[in-house]
């Protein structure tokens, strides 16, 4: 398993004065949707700015890349915490708090916008098919808006209960996902330049200010005023501050750098170059054919279904035109669902950091009785994205204005962190926004100075001319604003740390090693994750003699549930308070039977992978799990033979328990070992063996040659095209026993 340097470790009881905790990393790359914008970014700007749209979208795009920067050099500072942690580190907590509710505000906003875009893109094609089959006229915009919101709900719900439950988002998926996008954006672009071919479509008007359309709804309160038509840079930065949904998502970069394996700044600079390009080429390219393909009184129709209808205006016959736009549907639903799911997953682990800092009380934080996840926090966070979706009534324009409020003042706000930081923390970096200069030892950061100047300046004037989001987010801003600030005075004088609770001293260790952790070779490990249910540690504390072999109580912090990642992970974030609970319990049942413990903690991005690696480092020989809430029986085995899988190549072999409630136990050999045999099994290979030893006579011959032959006649079948039909008849077997076990229960 990969460690960091400064991962901390520890072991011992309550006997041993303070208990030590030993905390070890590993984490997996991950992918993050950043193609979401493509779906309306082009037309909610289109729809304030007019034609000139796609050439500041493709500014932002390009921008985009010097934001991204910023970010690098922010993750290369900080752990987890992203926004928050920056701002609190360079500007203070007050303006932490304030930063953190834009951010929220975002993640909030970003759930029912992805949902009702891509409710948007269904309903347009259910409008085309009936239309096409003559079932009906076209569908009223009302209808549209009301399949739009129903199916943002429902799939706000969905991931609602997944994130409940702790269901982790598959990187299998995500990879289809982006394969599937990767085909798609061929295709768009090779059909639509050989459109813009055949009918020799002009590019769209160059972006001058003289041919901005700013619309009333564009200029917001400026609307009266001669300033937007006397100063043209401040006619740009307007149409800059519609076209800034183009650049969401960055903020997600440092949950990348979190997952992300080592060499881990090189490797996000490499992360972070390919999603430019995909974005870049997807977003900016979209809007540009749109502005060519679409005419212009079809394209209004549009702006909300801007690739649906890109699909429907393309050359070719009308029917293959209906399917790519089915195609583009489903890809786009993948894609807005996923951002849905992200949006649950990103504000449930910011406000799980502000939790762990002590803004929010323990209370938020505290585990489902089943499932031990921060249910208090999604509920609060789902309940908040629902109500948005019904305010909104399906309108994504109404959503875009209030989701670039969030997005741009998050962005602001880490620009100005990172650049107070060249200063307030001094020295070298491993990475750093470039353009700077030294001028008699002071440096001059030109590159980050501009690129944050240049966000407060479209900050601002988003303030003036997207009334509604100022309002809205600024009332949201202030409000949790408040809630952080009277959750934070209550915490502190309610005392930090809750009755009954161990406190624990956190050592640091290079690595997850037997000595680290005090424990010898051939050790019990015991994952666990939730204090309601430590039913298999008391089993095994129960049997287990003293001095006999040692027990490693382990802890798995999800990284996944956080929002965001750091270089380095320091002891206190990854040891909180749910840490600090699980321990006290585990000691407390230790201790009442006699028992002594060691403790330890592991950050992975994934259950079991982290299980077994610790396991692995420990020289564990047997793992005492607790039966899954969440999968069967069966269902949990699968995941962990497929976890030890995929070890490295020197996999060991590990004794596998799962406990149940009830207080039965499933017993499993990880690893190559001798199948345990039912009495029929044995009795059917004796009689085998029996019947060819007299028909071999007088070659001698034992049971495992019976057993060696048939397993090579199978093999033998398999290589010679066969196995087709030897998985056909394993299927009707297993499929007969199945039966047999049915009947007789």
């Amino acid at each position: 398993m990969s460690s960091t340097p400064n991962s901390p470790a520890a072991a011992g009881s309550r006997g041993n004065g303070i208990p030590r905790v030993i905390v070890a990393t590993t984490a997996l790359l991950t992918f993050i949707s950043f193609w979401r914008a493509a779906y309306y970014a082009g037309g909610e700007a289109e729809g304030y700015i007019g034609k000139t749209a796609p050439w500041f979208i493709l500014a932002i795009m390009l921008f985009s890349y010097a934001v991204r920067a910023v970010y690098v050099e922010s993750c290369s500072m900080f752990v987890r915490g992203g926004v928050y942690r920056a701002v609190k580190m360079s500007l203070g907590g007050t303006l932490a708090k304030f930063s953190v509710s834009a951010l929220m505000f975002d993640y909030i906003l970003t759930g029912p916008i992805s949902g009702v875009a891509a409710g948007r893109y269904l309903a347009g094609l259910t409008d085309e098919l009936l239309q096409y089959f003559h079932l009906s006229g076209p569908l009223a915009s009302g209808t549209i808006s009301f399949i739009a919101a129903s199916f943002a709900i429902a799939v706000t719900l969905y991931f609602w209960w997944q994130n409940t439950k702790g269901v982790a988002e598959s990187s299998e998926k995500a990879l289809q996902i982006m394969k599937l996008v990767t085909v798609m954006v061929v295709m768009l672009i090779v059909w639509c330049g050989y459109t813009i071919a055949v009918r020799h479509s002009p590019l769209p008007p160059w972006p001058y200010p003289r041919n901005l359309r700013l619309t009333t709804s564009a200029l917001g309160w400026l609307a009266h005023s001669s300033l937007p038509h006397t100063f043209g840079v401040l006619a740009v930065l307007i149409a800059l501050g519609h076209s800034v949904l183009a650049m969401s998502g960055e903020e997600s970069l440092a949950q990348v750098y979190r997952e992300i394996e080592s060499p881990k700044l090189p490797n996000l600079k490499k992360a972070g170059a390919v999603i430019f390009v995909y974005s870049l080429v997807f977003t900016s390219l979209v809007s540009f054919f749109a502005v060519m393909i679409i005419p212009d009184d079809v394209r209004q129709h549009f702006l909300e279904n801007l690739i649906g209808g890109l699909a429907m205006n393309l050359e070719g016959p009308f029917i293959i035109r209906l399917i790519f736009h089915g195609f583009v549907v489903v890809v786009g639903t993948f894609i807005l669902a996923g951002a849905v799911n992200t949006a649950i997953v990103g504000s449930n682990g910011v406000l799980n950091r502000v939790s762990e800092d002590g803004v929010l009380s323990a209370w938020f934080r505290q585990p489902h009785k089943r499932f031990g996840t921060s249910y208090r926090i999604i509920n609060i966070v789902v309940a908040l994205q629902v109500i948005t979706i019904i305010i909104s009534r399906g309108d994504v324009t109404f959503l875009a204005n209030l989701y670039a409020f969030g997005v741009i003042w998050s962005f602001a706000m880490n620009g100005l962190a990172v650049l107070v930081l060249r200063y307030t923390s001094p020295g070298q970096r491993e990475f750093q926004v470039p353009l700077n200069f030294t001028i008699r030892g002071v440096q001059i950061p030109v590159g980050l100075g501009l690129i944050t100047l240049m966000l407060f300046l479209i900050a601002v004037v988003n303030l003036f001319t997207k009334p509604i989001a100022t309002m809205a987010g600024g009332a949201f801003s202030v409000l949790l604003y408040i809630v952080f600030t009277i959750s934070e005075r209550r915490g502190r004088h309610g005392g930090a740390s809750p009755v009954e609770m161990d406190q624990f001293n956190l050592e640091l260790e290079s690595e997850l090693t037997p000595e680290a952790v005090g424990a010898r070779p051939g050790n019990i490990l015991v994952p666990i994750s939730n204090h309601y249910a430590l039913y298999h540690l008391g089993n095994v504390l129960d049997r287990i003699k003293p001095g006999r072999r040692d027990v490693v109580v382990l802890h798995v912090r999800l990284l996944r549930r956080s929002a965001s990642g750091e270089n380095e992970l320091e002891a206190d974030q990854l040891f909180g308070s749910i840490e600090q609970q699980l321990f006290s319990q585990a000691l407390s049942m230790a201790e009442k039977r006699g028992k002594s413990i060691r403790l330890a903690v592991v950050a992975a991005n994934d259950l079991w992978d982290g299980i077994l690696r610790a396991a692995t480092s420990l020289q564990s020989s047997t793992i005492v799990a607790g039966r899954s809430n969440r999968e069967s029986n069966e269902e949990q085995a699968r995941q962990i033979g497929e976890a030890w899988e995929k070890l490295g190549d020197a996999k060991p072999q590990f004794n596998l328990e799962i406990h149940l409630p009830n207080g039965d136990k499933l017993y499993k050999v990880l690893g190559p070992h001798a199948p345990n045999l039912t009495a029929n099994e044995v009795n059917l290979l004796h009689r085998l063996w029996l019947r060819f030893s007299d028909a071999v006579a007088p070659l001698e011959m034992h049971h495992h040659d019976v057993v060696h032959f048939a397993l090579e006649e199978v093999q033998k079948e398999m290589e010679e095209g066969h196995e087709d039909i030897v998985v056909s008849r394993l299927r009707q077997h297993l499929e007969a026993n199945q039966k047999k076990k049915a009947s007789k229960s």
